[in-house]
């Protein structure tokens, strides 16, 4: 699809042995932004020139979405982590700022444990930490509830063909139906959503995320200790988010070795960069534009 701002273009990269489609706006320090599922680059459109008149940003399609590659492996943590690791260096950058949200946030937390050395500074949005995330559906009747369809994914074959067959449904119901400001998402905009989610091979592809999410390997790692983040991280959190329990969000300043900063935005759901988008460019371009100042806890 076309962007929305005449000064976007639209490439693709060669990274980790597949192609990522990006979209990119700006000049300065690099800052990639990293959407989740059921989206794609997209997701950024209200961030992308509002960051873009003081950095260079790019918005990569994550593998398997939209017009990346879709290989049919490759979709553990790790394997997404060195996508956006490789793409930093193919961009021609030695760091960059990550912002992520959902499963594009699961791979921001990873890649600030495992790449410390290609972080300028971590933002997340509304994505726990995923070790923390697992540990809590384990024993978190509440999580396990809001993270059902999680479960429901981890059948082969079956939860796509579901979505497929009433996909229009699905889109509507899952941001429209589960944002608290439902006018974040217009007729036209799902619309856009579900023509991305149509192209073959993106269905298979997001199953495979959650997929790899509960491998059994994966969860013996995650049960052990967690790993810190050493990268000054800001954490934006939608108070009435549907998917994610508000426990997933205590005691993340024992994880954080860091400056660290924890803002909750009241009346806010999932969506939190399309339902308020305002103040999260306004949360965004402070932390981001000054790397040189300490956070203040929250």
């Amino acid at each position: 699809m076309k962007s929305l701002d005449s000064e976007q273009q639209h490439s693709f990269v060669e990274t980790n042995n597949i192609r990522l489609h990006c979209v990119s706006q700006g000049e300065g320090e690099l800052v990639i932004l990293l959407h989740g599922f059921p989206e794609f680059w997209y997701s950024w459109r209200h961030q992308i020139p509002a960051l873009a008149r003081h950095f260079k940003v790019v918005v990569p399609d994550l593998r398997g979405y939209n017009d990346s590659d879709k290989p049919e492996s490759g979709y553990d943590l790790d394997t997404l982590s060195a996508d956006i690791r490789g793409l930093i260096d193919r961009l021609g950058y030695t760091k960059a700022h990550i912002v992520g949200h959902d499963c594009g946030g699961a791979i921001a937390w990873n890649l600030a444990q495992k790449f410390p050395e290609k972080l300028n500074r971590l933002a997340i949005l509304n994505a726990p930490h995923p070790q923390r995330f697992v540990q809590e559906m384990a024993s978190n009747l509440d999580q396990l509830r809001r993270s059902w369809h999680i479960l429901a994914f981890q059948v082969p074959g079956i939860p796509e063909w579901l979505i497929r067959q009433n996909l229009k449904d699905f889109v509507q119901n899952i941001l429209q139906g589960q944002a608290v400001r439902k006018g974040a998402f217009s007729a036209e905009e799902t619309k856009i959503y579900q023509t991305a989610l149509e192209k073959p091979g993106v269905l298979a592809a997001a199953m495979n995320y959650y997929q790899q999410m509960l491998h059994p390997q994966r969860l013996w790692h995650w049960g052990q200790n967690l790993e810190p983040v050493t990268v000054p991280t800001l954490v934006l959190w939608g108070e009435e988010d549907a998917f994610l329990s508000h426990t997933l969000v205590e005691g993340l300043d024992r994880l954080i070795t860091a400056p660290f900063k924890l803002k909750l935005i009241p009346h806010c759901g999932h969506w939190i960069q399309q339902e308020a988008p305002q103040t999260v460019n306004r949360e965004l371009l402070n932390f981001l534009r000054n790397s040189s100042r300490s956070l203040a806890l929250a």
